[in-house]
C-alpha cells in the first residue's frame, strides 16, 4: 500500500447536479405544463419502480433553500440543475412566461449565490413540454427547434445576469434513443428516421441557441454557453478488424453523432454514408448545416459512469426488422470485470482519462469537466449505523477512483475544469424511481422525505476544505 495525493487546482469545480423535473415535485404545476416525462409517469406509472415518478420527486420545489443550506455544508463550489421549459412557459407557441415559477428560479438562484454555490443551469433535461411531442412528435418538428430558441431567449434575458454557465441539452441522444431506437419507453415506436431526425434538430437547437447567446453579448458578460454529452466510453472485444470496426460504427452512432457538430461543427462523412446507405430518412438543409458549423460550443460538460464494451454481430440481421445501429454490433461483457451489482453496470474508473484523453486530442482540447459520476445502490438502509447514518464507504471508494483519474488527466495537459456528482441528494430516475440511491445526501420517503448527510457528505467536504484527494492505493492493482 501506499499513500497517494494529489492537489485539486484552483478553481476546480467540485459540484454536483440533478434535474428539475427529478427534484422539483409538482407543486405549483398548472394544467397544460406536463412534460414528456410527466406525461409517460401518467401513461405508465405501473413501470415506475413502486409507483414513485416526478410527481412529489425530492419536493425541492417548496424545499430549495433547506437544499441550498445542505451543499454548502457539504461543501459544493457548483451546482447544476435545468430549467424546466415545460414549466417556464404557459404558451409554448407564443412565448408567455409563468411568472410564478420564472420567479421560484429567481429565488433559487438567490440563494444559491448567497450561499456560495454558482449554478450552472440547463435549459432541458428531458423536460420537453408534453403539448409539444404530442402535437408536433417533439423533435421532429423544426418549429419546435424555433420554440425552443424562443424559450432560451426568456430565459437568458431574465437570469444570464446572475448566472454564468448555460447549457443547451442534457443528454440530448436519450430520450430518442429509448422511444425511437430501443422502444422501451412511451410510446414505444421503433423509428430509426424519426431517431435522426430528433438528433439533428437536437444539434441545430443548440447551434441557433449559442448563435443567440452571442449575438445578445452574453459571453463578453463572462458568460459561456455548452451541452452536456454523455459519450461512452467504447472499447472493442479485441484488436481484431471485425471488433474495431464494430466499436467505431459505435461510436459514429451514439457518440459522434452529438459530440462531432457541438465541437467541430459538422457530422462525421462515413455516418452520414451509413445513414444514406440504409435508406435513413431525415430532413436537414444546407443553411441548417452552415449555422451548426459556425456556431460551435464553449464547452461541455461530460456524463461519464460506466464503459461501453462491443464486439462483431454474430449472427445474421433480421431482414425485416427497421435498421438499427446494432446491424454492426453485438453488447460484450468483459469476464472478471467489477461491477455495481445494483445497477448493472461495470466499475472502470479508467474512463475519465481515456475520454480526457479523446477530448485532448481529437477535440481540439476544448474546456470540459464530468458533468455526471456517481454510483447507485439498492436498498441502501441496510448499510445504516445505529445512529441512521448510511455508512457509505464504496460510495467514497468509487468517488475516490473517478476523481483521481480526473485529477491525473488533468495533471497530463487534459482541459477539464472539474468533477460533479450525480447526485446531492437521492432522486428519481426514469422508471428506476428511488431504487437505486447515488446521493451525498438520503431523502427518507418514509418520514416525509426528511434529508440526512450520508457518510460520503462528510467526507466530500473534507476534500474541498483540504483542497487534497488522499488514499491509499494497493500498489498491485493500481
Amino acid at each position: 500500500m501506499s499513500k497517494v495525493s494529489i492537489a485539486l487546482p484552483e478553481g476546480f469545480i467540485l459540484g454536483a447536479a440533478a434535474s428539475a423535473w427529478q427534484t422539483e415535485g409538482w407543486s405549483g404545476k398548472k394544467t397544460g405544463q406536463d412534460s414528456y416525462l410527466d406525461l409517460w409517469y401518467q401513461r405508465d406509472r405501473q413501470v415506475w419502480h413502486d409507483g414513485y415518478g416526478p410527481a412529489v420527486a425530492t419536493d425541492f420545489y417548496n424545499r430549495y433553500r433547506e437544499d441550498v443550506a445542505l451543499m454548502k455544508q457539504v461543501g459544493l463550489t457548483h451546482y447544476r440543475t435545468s430549467i424546466n421549459w415545460s414549466r417556464f412557459m404557459l404558451d409554448y407557441e407564443n412565448g408567455v412566461v409563468d411568472e410564478e415559477y420564472a420567479g421560484y428560479i429567481d429565488n433559487l438562484i438567490d440563494e444559491m449565490l448567497r450561499q456560495g454555490i454558482e449554478p450552472m443551469l440547463c435549459l432541458e433535461h428531458y423536460e420537453l413540454p408534453a403539448v409539444l411531442f404530442e402535437k408536433y412528435q417533439g423533435w421532429s418538428s423544426k418549429q419546435v427547434v424555433e420554440w425552443f430558441v424562443q424559450y432560451a431567449a426568456a430565459v437568458f434575458a431574465r437570469y444570464a445576469g446572475r448566472v454564468k454557465r448555460w447549457f443547451t441539452f442534457n443528454e440530448p441522444i436519450v430520450v430518442q434513443t429509448r422511444v425511437y431506437l430501443d422502444a422501451v419507453r412511451y410510446p414505444y415506436e421503433q423509428n430509426t428516421h424519426t431517431w435522426m431526425q430528433w438528433n439533428h434538430h437536437k444539434n441545430l437547437a443548440t447551434a441557433k441557441v449559442v448563435q443567440l447567446f452571442r449575438a445578445q453579448g452574453y459571453h463578453r458578460q463572462g458568460g459561456s454557453i455548452g451541452v452536456i454529452l454523455n459519450p461512452e466510453v467504447t472499447y472493442p472485444r479485441s484488436s481484431a478488424p471485425h471488433d474495431v470496426d464494430a466499436a467505431r460504427i459505435y461510436d459514429l452512432f451514439y457518440n459522434r453523432v452529438f459530440l462531432d457538430p457541438a465541437i467541430k461543427g459538422e457530422y462525421p462523412p462515413e455516418l452520414v454514408a451509413l445513414l444514406e446507405k440504409h435508406q435513413v430518412r431525415w430532413d436537414y438543409t444546407d443553411e441548417e448545416l452552415t449555422i451548426i458549423r459556425n456556431n460551435t460550443v464553449d464547452e461541455v460538460g461530460i456524463n461519464l459512469y460506466y464503459p461501453h464494451r462491443v464486439k462483431a454481430p454474430s449472427r445474421a440481421w433480421n431482414s425485416a426488422t427497421p435498421f438499427h445501429p446494432a446491424y454492426y454490433y453485438e453488447h460484450f461483457e468483459l469476464p472478471g470485470r467489477r461491477m455495481n451489482k445494483s445497477r448493472g453496470w461495470e466499475i472502470n474508473p479508467r474512463i475519465i482519462y481515456d475520454m480526457a484523453q479523446r477530448l485532448r486530442l481529437e477535440y481540439g482540447n476544448i474546456p470540459w469537466f464530468v458533468a455526471e459520476n456517481g454510483m447507485g445502490i439498492e436498498n441502501e438502509s441496510q448499510f445504516k449505523d445505529a445512529d441512521g447514518v448510511v455508512q457509505d464507504d464504496y460510495r467514497i471508494a468509487f468517488i475516490v477512483e473517478h476523481l483521481y483519474w480526473t485529477l491525473r488527466a488533468r495533471q497530463e495537459g487534459a482541459n477539464c475544469q472539474g468533477y460533479m456528482l450525480w447526485a446531492f441528494t437521492d432522486n428519481v430516475s426514469p422508471m428506476n424511481a428511488f431504487k437505486n440511491r447515488y446521493g451525498l445526501i438520503e431523502i427518507d420517503l418514509e418520514h416525509d422525505r426528511q434529508r440526512r448527510p450520508k457518510k460520503s457528505a462528510d467526507w466530500f467536504r473534507r476534500v474541498r476544505d483540504a483542497g487534497v484527494l488522499e488514499f491509499e492505493r494497493d500498489d498491485e492493482n493500481k
